[in-house]
């Protein structure tokens, strides 16, 4: 099993006192704890029955724990597999693949640095003038959760797929994203790049930051079924009562073939998806769902963090697979139970990069997601910094929309 954990090489001011934690994006890296029955079960593109029928199917005739099937992003269910099933599972022929469940953590009203250094704050909201507000883009926080009462944020729905009774954000970090990503400009605390935007907590992640993989596939199977978005015959002018949306994923870890599939065909379906590179300072290709991004403009943006000065932190992955880099040391943000904390890692600069595609949304609401990220790198500001392996960085900006 691999373990999915938040990036967090987090710097948490607290009364006066700076606590500094090792660097560890939300990221996939292997359960030392974590049940080896757990298993996540893709079925072929071309099966016919449902999932549910499926799942249903072969727990019947094979003795399996059924927890979640997958019918929009995937096609498949996770379950608890006997070991002496496992290879029956795997050759059953309408089973594409069979891979380990994974756990999964987090990765991490002033005018916070990152806000002024993208230039959101001469975007068409004027973000800290206790004025501007975005409306008409919806966004889904795949996290630990959203603080629902923090008075900073509109929280518009909550779900969770963790696990347990505990429907709410009970670590923090999923709170911190969210307040970059849409903190409202008001008079309190902090403001975000699209202040005010209506958001969805996708709980996919527990109290310690930690979750399964199979939990955070549920979250964006949700998110692609869920979102109201406009599809390819509604960009032709067919439809007009729905709207974009964009989804963060502030969390990542070792390869995951299932994972990449969900994030890309839920990118595919109309949502624009911003991620984190990881904080391992390492090759952000090898890191799932960072890895989904490669390649063409795809709708996944994956973000790399910079310090004010726009120099790539130390914890930062990098390589082919980053898209833009985005503020990511010592981030100012909303936190859990009110007021404002400082974090550090890719899981802050990735709702920098968030925020920046809701706002272009918000006034370009017929762009696809390849669109939008094809836009945000056109637009994007490259400084006299380069990158650990040598590339341009090239930082997110929001000053245009």
């Amino acid at each position: 099993m691999l373990l999915l954990t938040t990036a967090v090489a987090i710097l948490l001011a607290c009364t006066g006192a700076v606590l500094a934690q090792a660097a560890a994006p939300a990221s996939l890296e292997p359960s030392k704890g974590g049940a080896s029955d757990r298993y996540i079960v893709v079925l072929r593109d071309d099966v016919s029955q449902a999932s549910e029928r499926v799942a249903s199917d072969q727990a019947r005739r094979l003795g399996l724990e059924v927890r979640h099937t997958y019918r929009s992003a995937l096609k498949g269910y996770a379950a608890r597999i006997p070991a002496e099933r496992l290879d029956e599972v795997r050759a059953d022929p309408s089973v594409a693949y069979v891979e380990p469940d994974k756990v999964v953590k987090t990765t991490e009203q002033t005018l916070p640095y990152g806000i002024d250094l993208i230039d959101a704050d001469v975007s068409s909201t004027e973000a800290g003038n206790h004025e501007g507000e975005v409306s008409g883009v919806d966004a889904y926080i795949i996290d630990t959760g959203i603080d629902e009462d923090h008075p900073d944020l509109n929280v518009v729905e909550h779900v969770n797929f963790a696990g347990g009774k505990k429907n709410r954000d009970c670590n923090g970090h999923g709170t911190h994203v969210a307040g970059t990503v849409a903190a409202r400009d008001n008079h309190e605390a902090v403001v975000g790049v699209a202040p005010g935007l209506p958001l969805t907590g996708v709980k996919v992640l527990n109290c310690k930051g930690s979750g399964y993989m199979s939990d955070v596939i549920k979250g964006v199977d949700w998110v692609t079924e869920n979102a109201d978005v406009d599809g390819p015959d509604d960009r032709l002018g067919n439809e007009d009562d729905n709207q974009p949306a964009i989804a963060n994923m502030s969390l990542g870890g070792g390869a995951s073939k299932a994972l990449d599939t969900a994030v890309r065909r839920s990118a595919a379906s109309g949502v624009f998806y911003a991620v984190a590179a990881g904080n391992e300072g390492r090759n952000a290709c090898k890191k799932s769902p960072a890895r989904a991004g490669a390649g063409t403009d795809n709708g996944i943006m994956t973000t790399a963090a910079t310090d004010r000065f726009d120099r790539e932190a130390s914890f930062s992955n990098r390589g082919s697979c980053v898209d833009i880099w985005a503020p990511g040391v010592s981030v100012l943000s909303t936190k859990l139970g009110g007021g404002t904390v400082v974090y550090s890692g890719t899981s802050m600069a990735s709702p920098h990069a968030g925020g920046t595609g809701a706002l272009y949304l918000s006034k370009n609401t017929g762009e696809a997601p390849g669109a939008v990220e094809k836009q945000l790198k056109d637009d994007s500001v490259a400084p006299d910094t380069k990158s650990k392996n040598g590339d341009q960085i090239k930082r997110i900006y929001a000053g245009k929309y």
